[in-house]
């Protein structure tokens, strides 16, 4: 028979009803999934570049300038003279704020839409380990590394934070070791969870961006255990390793 207003105990229990569980959304689900994969594998490939040249912290002072003010001075001329000034920098900028406002309302959308279909019943421990703890605060972690992005342009880029007073336009060694100097070990200790943050953000995020994207199947698991454990792992512990070494006046 036909039953007006039912729900899954309704369907569970052989009832029959026309209504649709849920209005047909703008954005198909599908779409949202894409968009949340391809902004989430761009954002995989920016932290891992930008760990890279931030590792220059390490490397010896060429002269009286240091390595990684020579990788800053690269990032603001990429393009030079074809795209003068910082322009292509801007360029740049400008495509991961789209990644990052399309990526907090795909998050959202998607969370929405999940609660609504699976209304009181709630899954648990489907995907085990720490692949189902890194799903239930995908949300969180997702809050956390937000309010890191916004301290830290806030921080390092503009010089209006920490330290402001130490901040020099360019100089990213000498804004680096204002920041996390050892008096201010709160900002270190911030910018440690923030990391932690992003290690459990990104094992599930690219879990499953390359899954949603059907790029691996069965035979590719080593491969998605590289790409979703270890580059997450290796990342974090390169980020946390340049403030800590700072801190403890390893780096000088």
């Amino acid at each position: 028979m036909t039953v007006q207003n039912a729900d899954r105990d309704a369907i569970r229990h052989g009832k029959i009803t026309e209504e649709p569980l849920r209005e047909r959304p703008g954005v198909p689900t599908w779409a949202l999934k894409l968009i949340m994969a391809v902004t989430g594998l761009i954002f995989f490939l920016f932290v891992i570049g930008h760990m890279v040249g931030n590792l220059k912290i390490f490397m010896p002072d060429h002269g009286d300038v240091p390595a990684i003010d020579e990788y800053g001075h690269f990032l603001r001329t990429i393009g030079n003279p074809l795209f003068p000034g910082e322009s292509f920098l801007w360029m740049v900028r400008i495509v991961l704020l789209a990644c990052l406002f399309l990526h907090i309302w795909g998050a959202f959308a998607l969370n929405a839409r999940s609660r609504q279909s699976r209304g009181k019943f709630r899954r648990t421990n489907l995907m085990g380990g720490i692949q189902s703890t890194a799903a239930r605060w995908m949300l969180i972690t997702g809050v956390i590394l937000l309010l890191f992005i916004i301290f830290h342009l806030l921080d390092l880029t503009i010089g209006e934070v920490v330290a402001s007073n130490a901040f020099e336009a360019g100089a990213v060694k000498n804004n680096m070791l204002a920041t996390f100097a050892p008096a201010r070990w709160p900002v270190t200790l911030f910018y440690v969870v923030a990391m932690l943050a992003l290690f459990m953000h990104l094992t599930h995020g690219v879990y499953l961006a390359v899954s949603d994207l059907g790029w691996l199947g069965k035979r590719g698991h080593a491969i998605m255990i590289v790409l979703a454990y270890w580059i997450p792992a290796i990342v974090v512990l390169a980020n946390i390793a340049m403030p800590l070494s700072i801190a403890f006046g390893i780096v000088h």
